[in-house]
């Protein structure tokens, strides 16, 4: 018979997620971005809220030279 352990050594340290990307003053992808995190928080879906920081943090990247 073959026994596997899963027992974990010690305990997990998770990082504080990171803070949310600041959209450019001016840029109208940026604003559109960030309404539609705003949306997405208000109406509880989180999932999403996440994806357009990716999103975001993409744009910022590529287009303004900013975190990536």
């Amino acid at each position: 018979m073959r026994t596997s352990a899963s027992i974990q050594s010690g305990p997990v340290y998770l990082p504080l997620p990171s803070a949310q990307p600041e959209p450019v003053s001016g840029c109208r992808h940026c604003l559109e971005l960030a309404v539609r995190r705003t949306n997405a928080v208000s109406s509880g879906d989180y999932s999403k809220a996440t994806d357009v920081n990716v999103a975001l943090r993409a744009h910022l990247g590529e287009a303004h030279g900013g975190e990536e």
